[in-house]
C-alpha cells in the first residue's frame, strides 16, 4: 500500500465488517462441513447396524468393509476399525433427526467419541452435548467435566437462595453453586494455607473461571472496602455477565463453621451498597470450604440475613490415569489440521 494514499472515512468500518462477514461464512461453512461429516458417518452406522440384526453380521465383516472403504477412500482418515465401530454406536445412539435438530448434530466427531466411550444413559449425554455445544468446549474440556462428574455438580450445593431470592432468580442464583468444586489442575495437596490457595487459583485463572462456570468474570482479590476506619478484604470477587450480579467468594481451608456465614453475609451487604446498580440482581455469596457438617450447615444458612451458598472443593477428584490420558490443546489442535480430519481426530 502506498505510504501516500488517503483512505476514505469509512474505510475502517467496512473493513471491520468485511472481516465479520468473512469470519461468519468460515463459521457457517464448518458447520456445514461437519453436518454432513456427521450425516455420513450416521448412515454409515446405521446400515451396519441393521443388517448385523438382519442378516448377523459379525466383526470380521465390519473390519472387512472398513478396509475395503479405506482402500477406496485413503484420504479419509475416519474409516479405521475402531471409527467405523463407533458410527455404528452414534446410529444406535441417536436418531437421524438429531444431527440436524439436537447440540450433538453441532459437535466435532471426537466429541461424539468422547460421549459415546464415557456415558451409558442418553440424558446424561444430551446434557453434555448441550453444555459442550453452548459454551465451546474443546474435548479436553468435555472430558474433564464428564471425569469430574459435572452434570452432578451443578447446582448441588445447599444455600438459602429460596428464601432471599424471588422464585425465578432463586433458581438462576442455584446454577451458579457447583458441588463439590474440583481444584485438580492446582496441582496442591492438604494442608495449604488460605492465602496459597488464593493465589493458586489466581495463578490458573483460565481454568478457575472454567471450574466455576460460564458467564463468571474476574472483579478482584482481596477487595479492599473501608468502612469508618476499619479495613475489610473479600478474598475473592466476581461478576456473572449473564445473571448481571456480584458473586462474593470466602475461602476457607478447614471444616465450615456457622460464623462464617455471618462474615459473607457482611461481605455481601457491602458489595451490595457500595457496588451494587440498579440494573443488577441481587448479590449472592459463595463460601467455599474443604469440608462441612450437612445439619450445621443448615441451621447456619436458616439463620443468615443474606442470599449464599455453602460449598466444598476437592483438589484430587479426577484419578492420576484419567488425568495423564487427557488429550493436550496442541495435540487436538494438530488433529484437526486436515480437512476430512477435522472432526475425525479432534
Amino acid at each position: 500500500m502506498s505510504r501516500d494514499l488517503t483512505l476514505p472515512p469509512d474505510y475502517a468500518d467496512l473493513l471491520a465488517d468485511l472481516k465479520d462477514q468473512v469470519r461468519s461464512a468460515q463459521l457457517r461453512a464448518h458447520r456445514v462441513v461437519n453436518t454432513e461429516l456427521l450425516t455420513l458417518y450416521w448412515r454409515i452406522g446405521e446400515s451396519i447396524r441393521s443388517r448385523q440384526e438382519a442378516a448377523g453380521w459379525g466383526a470380521k465383516v465390519i473390519d472387512q468393509l472398513s478396509a475395503d472403504l479405506r482402500a477406496e477412500f485413503p484420504e479419509m482418515t475416519g474409516l479405521r476399525r475402531t471409527n467405523v465401530y463407533a458410527m455404528r454406536a452414534f446410529a444406535t445412539a441417536w436418531p437421524a433427526e438429531a444431527i440436524v435438530r439436537q447440540p450433538i448434530g453441532r459437535l466435532p466427531w471426537g466429541h461424539v467419541i468422547t460421549l459415546l466411550e464415557k456415558l451409558d444413559d442418553p440424558q446424561t449425554r444430551g446434557w453434555y452435548a448441550e453444555q459442550a455445544d453452548t459454551h465451546g468446549w474443546s474435548r479436553n474440556v468435555l472430558l474433564n467435566q464428564i471425569m469430574s462428574r459435572a452434570h452432578e455438580r451443578v447446582g448441588a450445593a445447599p444455600s438459602n437462595f429460596d428464601r432471599h431470592l424471588v422464585p425465578g432468580d432463586s433458581e438462576l442464583a442455584q446454577q451458579l453453586a457447583k458441588d463439590p468444586y474440583v481444584f485438580d489442575f492446582l496441582g496442591l495437596s492438604r494442608g495449604i494455607g488460605e492465602r496459597d490457595l488464593e493465589q493458586a487459583l489466581m495463578d490458573r485463572i483460565v481454568e478457575t473461571l472454567r471450574e466455576l462456570g460460564s458467564g463468571f468474570a474476574f472483579v478482584g482479590r482481596q477487595v479492599h472496602f473501608e468502612v469508618n476506619g476499619d479495613d475489610f478484604y473479600i478474598d475473592l470477587l466476581f461478576f456473572h455477565v449473564t445473571q448481571l450480579r456480584y458473586v462474593v467468594v470466602e475461602l476457607k481451608i478447614g471444616k465450615f463453621k456457622p460464623d462464617y456465614t455471618g462474615q459473607l453475609g457482611f461481605y455481601i451487604n457491602l458489595v451490595e451498597d457500595r457496588l451494587r446498580q440498579a440494573q443488577h440482581q441481587p448479590t449472592v455469596g459463595l463460601l467455599l470450604c474443604a469440608d462441612r457438617n450437612e445439619s450445621t450447615v443448615r441451621y447456619a444458612l436458616g439463620a443468615s440475613q443474606a442470599p449464599m451458598a455453602v460449598a466444598t472443593y476437592t483438589y484430587d477428584t479426577l484419578p492420576a490415569a484419567e488425568r495423564a490420558s487427557l488429550p493436550s490443546d496442541t495435540q487436538v489442535i494438530s488433529a484437526i489440521s486436515t480437512s476430512w480430519s477435522v472432526t475425525t481426530e479432534d
